[in-house]
């Protein structure tokens, strides 16, 4: 399909540094309030957010039939239940309005301001109501260097691995969108040297590297999406940071896998950058071996090309970036994850968010978590401000950032940040 507002050569009216995140290939979709207005729908171009049901109560979006309070709403869940073809076209409209021949909305001066405002100037909300939320486990490199660590080389996999995307029910209420700070989770922990558990606040808090996706569209209970009508399914991708208190995890996984551990806070961040803005990303994905199952088959790249960063930054002081990944390291690709999480019949809802698993490569610089960073804390990572990390520490402010970029055109992911703060 060719998607028009993707076109590598469209120039917007507007300024866009040649770095940003925002170009008018992206347009993104989120949620912005100011001192003015509570709860918008937007789009992003260059430093700016887009105020959509501006645009949509002066005429601007006429042809497409929307009801302007669609955007008038504290979530984007209403607009993306219509379907591909309403946010498509809405994207092309977009599109067709920034582009920098066009002279309907660039000759409306009077209105800039009320459309366009600085988004260092708003407040970027939670995107999406998350109705429930999963985590998969599809990073081989992070797989193996965990179960390295916890088993041994041998049998770094679990026999179940390379046959079904691994996945777990998380925690929807406690997901928070960037620049929300959290407390350091408490709970048990059982050092490897005691004969019992303690209780106290978390020793050894993680962050993972991560992407979600959102769901766009809902299914019915007993039907199963395909790996074929799976991108009809996932509106875009977010960053996620699924922060994870690993001496907590480590007492209480067994035998039904993360819960405390895993429930107190999960980052993500505030843009939702669509499924048809990354398809010029698309690469290959891994050769899978053995081979898996025919439902869980696909044809075509499914992997995605997104440059991904980790920075930590102490209190007053510098940040120093610990990792760099990609999402392209990925063993199970977003569409399996989805035809296997329905195919026992469950169905999804629009808004509901699926999370990657920490992503990590086969370098050491890679890695998407402290835990191997850090090597189970035998490694300290230096930090510019000559401190050492062996996971965060209190007052910690933990930066995620990702990015698209080829030849032609870079589409960003803004930033997915959060602040750990003391225990209560």
């Amino acid at each position: 399909m060719i998607i028009k507002a993707n076109n590598p050569a469209l120039t917007s009216w507007i300024d866009v540094e040649k770095n940003s995140d925002f170009p008018i290939q992206n347009l993104p979709f989120g949620i912005y309030s100011d001192s003015i207005n509570q709860h918008r729908v937007c789009s992003a171009i260059g430093n700016y957010v887009i105020d959509l049901y501006e645009l949509a109560d002066r005429g601007y979006f006429k042809t497409l039939t929307l009801n302007k309070e669609l955007f008038n709403r504290p979530y984007l869940n209403d607009l993306i239940a219509l379907g591909k073809s309403a946010t498509r076209a809405l994207r092309e409209r977009l599109s067709d309005l920034l582009e920098s021949t066009n002279q309907e909305l660039q000759g409306d001066k009077k209105t800039f301001d009320a459309i366009f405002k600085p988004q260092s100037s708003v407040q970027l909300m939670l995107p999406v109501k998350v109705g429930d939320y999963t985590d998969f486990y599809s990073s081989i490199d992070h797989a193996t260097n965990i179960g390295t660590m916890i088993r041994d080389p041998k049998n770094a996999l679990m026999p179940n691995w390379k046959y079904i995307p691994v996945g777990y029910h998380g925690r929807a209420s406690s997901i928070m969108v960037s620049g929300s700070n959290f407390h350091r989770p408490k709970g048990q922990m059982k050092p490897a040297d005691a004969e019992v558990p303690t209780f106290g606040p978390c020793k050894l808090l993680d962050f993972e590297l991560e992407t979600g996706y959102i769901i766009g569209k809902s299914s019915s209970p007993g039907q199963s999406i395909s790996t074929e009508q799976a991108d009809d399914y996932i509106f875009g991708m977010v960053l996620f940071n699924d922060w994870s208190a690993r001496d907590i995890q480590t007492w209480e996984y067994v035998p039904l896998g993360p819960f405390l551990s895993k429930n107190f806070a999960s980052t993500v961040s505030p843009w939702v950058v669509t499924l048809d803005a990354l398809e010029p990303f698309r690469t290959e994905g891994y050769v899978q071996e053995p081979k898996v199952f025919p439902y869980l088959e696909y044809k075509g790249n499914k992997n995605v090309d997104i440059k991904l960063e980790v920075a930590i930054q102490p209190e007053n002081g510098e940040e120093t970036i610990v990792c760099r990944s990609n999402y392209k390291y990925m063993y199970w690709t977003m569409e399996q994850q989805l035809a296997h999480h329905t195919v026992n019949g469950c169905n999804v809802n629009v808004g509901d968010l699926m999370g990657s698993g920490t992503i990590s490569g086969p370098d050491v610089s890679e890695y998407g978590s402290m835990m191997e960073l850090s090597w189970k804390g035998t490694k300290p990572i230096k930090l510019k401000d000559g401190s050492e990390r062996k996971f965060i520490n209190d007052n910690d402010t933990v930066i995620l950032r990702g990015y698209c970029k080829n030849n032609e055109v870079r589409i960003g992911f803004g930033e997915c940040k959060a602040k750990l703060l003391p225990a209560l």
